[in-house]
Formats: structure tokens, C-alpha cells, sequence
């Protein structure tokens, strides 16, 4: 069993998401940053996608009912396990009673807690992810909360195993986002699409886990067709009429009526579950081919590491 003593921002549970039900309208969901999720799963021995806790901006404390092991990534936050200091990327026993405790965050916004145990929670969709927006999965369907009690099963312990310093999440307050021409990038004058790549955006307080609003230079929108709404992945950069960017997230609709000007590709989109409120965004345009081969670079990085 795991007792949440104080929630946190949103504190969710979290896995690899939904697949094959956005034609029903279902978006994925799942972890805002898979890579630091599977890095944490990695750690204990667990499947890439087993279910962690995902925790915003501020932490909760926990207290632990069984004697396992932990691993936490992603965002940097103090932690103490019992009083005393911990670091993330690196496999932790602890014992029925231990207290852990998540203190400020000093980067990144999302860690990733795994546990050397099954979560006890019905399945939604296929999938034990927490959709915030629409509240179903997880526990409750919501973010959890101070009294919140989670079953866990098949508790064990493993060995300690802790990431080399290469290969520690780092995340940057102005990170570089590659994107590729999104579906209706033609539709856009040459000024606008320049000065989209010329702008520093910062990230809204608006956003959530259903897209990131972005501020700065507004796009000039007048005279762009009517569209029909279509579909609307992940990593969608849609241009509202007022001409401020949003991102489309893992909580995003699956179908928008916004022009798309750009798409972020699929190797960066976990770098986006790291952004907070007030931190910048730099676009940088790559082709598909390119986009292609970071992909498979990085999926290839990421197999050594999590085998």
C-alpha cells in the first residue's frame, strides 16, 4: 500500500497511454515525458510502460505500507527519503513506514516515480493513465490526494542499479524544439512562418496537460481560409485567430479547426512534458527525413539504456 500524506500540484498515475481509441475520440494520454517514465521503470527492472506516479511542479509525501524499491526521473526536486537527502536516476529500497518527501523543484516540471510493485486499479481503455481533463483512469479518474490510499501487489525489492552521468535528464528553461511543416504551413505568408522561427515563446500559465499556450509576436491571421476541423495529434501546432501558438498535448482533442502550422517531432515531444509556466521555447525547423533519423537515433539510445 502507498498513502499519499500531502498531494502536490497533480500528482497522477501514469503509464504509456491509450492506443488505437483517437478515432473514438480517446486521446492517448499517458506520461507528458515517456522517456524520463521509462528511464524510472528501467531502473527496477519493470516494463518500459509500468504504471508511475507523475508529479507536477510541486511533490507530494508519501508514506510506503510494504517494503520495495524506487526510482525517481525527470524533474529535479529535492527529496528526502526519512530526512535524509536522495537523488534521482537511481534504484532506492525502502521499508514499510518510510516517509518520502518531494521539496522544491530546482528544474524541469514533471518527475516520474516507479515502484518495484503492481499498481491495484481497474484498467480504462486498456490502460491505467489518469485523463485529467475528462476524469477517468487512474485512481478515480483525478490527481490524487492528501488520505488517498493505493494498493499495491507482488512488492519486491531489486537490486540498486543508478543511471551514469551521461545519460541523466537535464532539462533547460529556453530549450530548442524541432518541428517539420505542419499541414497547413502553406497557408501561411512567408513574414509569418519567419517570424514564428524568430520568436522566443513563453510558456503560458494556461497550460496543462491538454496543450501548451505560448505568448509572444502574434501571427498574422487575417485572410487564412475557413477549415473544416480534422484530425489533431500530439506535437500539433495549431495558430488560434489571435495568432498565439498552442501546442496540442497528450491530453489534447483529437480533432481542431486551426490552421496547423508546424508539428514537433516525435523525438521532442517529451521534452515538452518539462515545460512550466513562464520557461521559453525556441522553434527550429528540420525535414521529415531528418526528423526521421533523431527518431530512430534516439529510440536506439534509449533501448541500450532501458534493456
Amino acid at each position: 500500500m502507498l498513502r499519499i500524506l500531502k498531494a502536490g500540484l497533480q500528482t497522477s498515475i501514469q503509464d504509456g497511454g491509450r492506443s488505437g481509441w483517437m478515432q473514438y475520440g480517446i486521446a492517448k494520454g499517458g506520461a507528458a515525458d515517456p522517456v524520463a517514465m521509462q528511464l524510472a521503470n528501467s531502473l527496477l527492472g519493470n516494463p518500459p510502460h509500468h504504471p508511475c506516479l507523475e508529479i507536477t511542479l510541486t511533490g507530494p509525501d508519501i508514506e510506503f505500507g510494504c517494503d520495495l524499491s524506487i526510482a525517481i526521473c525527470g524533474a529535479q526536486f529535492d527529496l528526502t527519503l526519512n530526512g535524509q537527502s536522495i537523488d534521482n536516476d537511481q534504484g532506492i529500497a525502502v521499508k514499510k513506514g518510510d516517509h518520502l518527501a518531494f521539496g522544491p523543484l530546482q528544474s524541469g516540471a514533471r518527475a516520474y516515480l516507479a515502484l518495484s510493485a503492481e499498481t491495484v486499479l481497474p484498467a480504462a481503455f486498456g490502460s491505467l493513465s489518469t485523463h485529467i481533463q475528462t476524469e477517468f483512469g487512474g485512481y478515480c479518474g483525478r490527481a490524487l490526494r492528501a488520505g488517498d490510499e493505493i494498493r499495491l501487489r507482488n512488492c519486491r525489492r531489486e537490486p540498486p542499479r543508478q543511471l551514469s552521468n551521461d545519460y541523466q535528464l537535464r532539462y533547460s528553461a529556453r530549450p530548442q524544439i524541432r518541428v517539420i511543416d505542419g499541414a497547413e504551413a502553406e497557408m501561411f505568408a512567408d513574414t509569418a512562418r519567419e517570424l514564428f522561427y524568430r520568436t522566443t515563446y513563453s510558456v503560458s500559465a494556461q497550460s496543462n496537460r491538454m496543450g501548451i499556450r505560448l505568448a509572444g509576436n502574434g501571427l498574422d491571421t487575417a485572410g487564412l481560409p475557413q477549415m473544416t476541423s480534422s484530425g489533431l495529434c500530439p506535437g500539433s501546432v495549431q495558430i488560434p485567430p489571435d495568432g498565439s501558438p498552442i501546442i496540442s498535448f497528450v491530453e489534447g482533442q483529437t480533432i481542431g479547426g486551426y490552421p496547423r502550422l508546424a508539428h514537433v517531432i516525435s523525438a521532442d515531444q517529451h521534452l515538452l512534458g518539462q515545460l512550466k509556466p513562464h520557461d521559453r521555447i525556441d522553434f527550429f525547423r528540420v525535414d521529415l527525413d531528418t526528423a526521421i533519423r533523431i527518431l530512430r537515433d534516439k529510440t536506439a539510445e534509449l533501448s541500450r539504456l532501458i534493456e
